[in-house]
């Protein structure tokens, strides 16, 4: 275990909020609300665009680097431009609270996502009130600015906190923590409170990983291998000081079993940000993730089986949850993500692929809100180049509010394959789904999958189709069932085929 320069400047910061609001005089008639509010470390910057309130008690607002507004670089990435947004955190009880947000400027309108809450807003000048009943991920949009959002992120209030003197568990309090990379021992938990800090770091003799010199990866910030490791708590681990000559993972888990991650916020990811191989019983829930950078995916499942993702946040500009299989590490089975709020800005917002060695079954991704997807690939897909069986997948119950590219079930060449033979795609089900186009913009070009990347003339809704690769590598028993795209159910002339495709039914 290598720890470099901790320091906790003091648990005092971490301020713990009971609102009490009284209603009228008489005793019976006082309200009490719950929740929990988290100060801000010295040292670490805040936003200056925007003030949070939760029932009148000041809420640190965060920034972080985002991917760039720009259009261009959302189809065909561009490696140095960005932008920043802002994030919120604290803990809700049981009971309804209001929050406030003041904005830099007078508010024409304001947007609230995701749509589905239905969260109704008031507008007084340049402040905003609305009123939050549970945990939710909300993405606040002032005077049509999607890019420069607020993030805000109300999480369950927070149970069997974890003693700081048992042996058992790593404790990073209030403050601000430099780490490099710590090897977790089995039957640990690493908690990171409410008001911690970290910044991940490298050494400046520190050398890539055997056998990914390649990619420039160094060791991963939190490596878990081994049998019950935990990390969990709601404090935030900013990778921005990774350089890009030295990226590495934040959470790595491999060879293990029963692995929890729960409630921390991970900021500027360098590269995939949770990867989970060769694992068995996961629980990943409440994570918060906003990156910027090329493969900065939110959470990779390789290899693994009996996962469950759920209520999650994910701002990425690659693959927000996405399965793949490695050669000779294990099939994949059992994978569930939902309840979760997706923005991806250039890849695949749900997806199984593009590595699959290992046969990869029963996969459900559900009740998954995807609140922004305009990039060059498809919201939700299959996306096979390789020589596995990838069988029995559901998508349903998932509202996109807006996608240039929605549905693909794909077998191919690209330069991602690694295996001579091409596989097989088996029961794929599209169900309860419904989405709007994004607004078009004839000035762009997209990219259709294959190895030269050609260009393709974006249509007056988001694409859909099916491609086989040939006679004996098919997709076959593909089911679109109330799947509504601009207010019409979809029908089989919207949806590309080509011949190795088989038994596809609407409706």
């Amino acid at each position: 275990m290598k720890l470099i320069k901790t320091r906790i400047l003091s648990i005092s910061l971490m301020l713990v909020c009971i609102a009490i609001v009284t209603t009228a005089c008489k005793k019976e008639d006082i309200q009490i609300k719950e929740f929990k509010v988290y100060a801000a470390p010295e040292g670490v910057d805040v936003s200056s665009i925007y003030i949070v309130e939760v029932e009148g008690q000041n809420v640190p607002v965060y920034k972080t680097k985002v991917a760039t507004d720009s259009p261009i670089p959302r189809l065909n990435h561009s490696r140095s431009k960005f932008g920043y947004a802002s994030l919120a955190s604290f803990d809700i009880g049981k009971d309804e609270v209001e929050l406030s947000v003041t904005y830099s400027e007078t508010i024409k309108d304001v947007k609230i996502l995701p749509s589905s809450l239905e969260i109704d807003a008031r507008i007084e000048d340049n402040k905003v009130f609305f009123t939050v009943n549970k945990p939710s991920a909300l993405t606040i949009e002032f005077n049509g600015d999607w890019h420069e959002s607020l993030h805000v992120f109300a999480n369950p209030m927070e149970t069997n906190i974890p003693d700081p003197k048992d042996p058992k568990v790593m404790y990073f309090g209030p403050g601000l923590h430099e780490v490099t990379h710590i090897k977790i021992p089995e039957n640990t938990t690493v908690y990171i409170a409410g008001g911690a800090y970290i910044k991940a770091i490298v050494d400046a003799e520190e050398q890539p990983i055997e056998k990914m010199i390649s990619q420039n990866l160094t060791p991963p910030t939190f490596f878990m291998e081994g049998e019950n490791i935990t990390i969990r708590g709601r404090g935030i681990i900013d990778q921005a000081a990774i350089p890009k000559k030295k990226r590495r993972y934040t959470i790595f888990a491999q060879h293990s079993k029963n692995i929890n991650i729960e409630g921390v916020t991970i900021l500027d990811p360098s590269h995939w940000t949770i990867p989970l191989q060769a694992t068995d019983d996961i629980h990943v829930d409440n994570i918060k993730i906003l990156g910027w950078r090329g493969n900065s995916d939110g959470v990779d499942i390789s290899n693994s089986r009996n996962a469950l993702v759920e209520n999650c946040f994910m701002r990425t500009l690659d693959d927000a949850v996405v399965i793949k299989s490695f050669k000779g590490k294990g099939e994949v089975k059992n994978i569930h993500t939902r309840k979760c709020v997706i923005w991806n800005e250039l890849a695949h917002s749900l997806s199984i692929g593009a590595e699959i060695q290992e046969n990869v079954t029963n996969v459900i991704f559900e009740d998954c809100d995807v609140i922004h997807d305009k990039g060059r690939e498809t919201a939700l897909r299959v996306y096979h180049c390789d020589d596995a069986l990838i069988s029995d997948v559901i998508f349903r119950d998932i509202r996109i509010e807006e996608a240039r590219r929605l549905i693909s079930c794909w077998i191919g060449k690209t330069r991602w394959t690694e295996s001579e033979e091409r596989g097989n795609v088996r029961n794929v089900i599209f169900k309860d789904i419904v989405a709007t186009s994004a607004p078009i913009d004839t000035t762009l070009t997209g990219f259709q999958d294959g190895t030269d990347w050609k260009p393709y003339i974006i249509k007056d809704h988001a694409s859909m189709q099916l491609i086989g690769f040939d006679d004996t590598h098919t997709i076959e028993g593909v089911t679109f069932e109330n799947v509504i795209l601009d207010g019409n159910k979809v029908k089989a002339n919207q949806v590309i085929t080509n011949d190795f495709v088989k038994g596809v039914r609407f409706n």
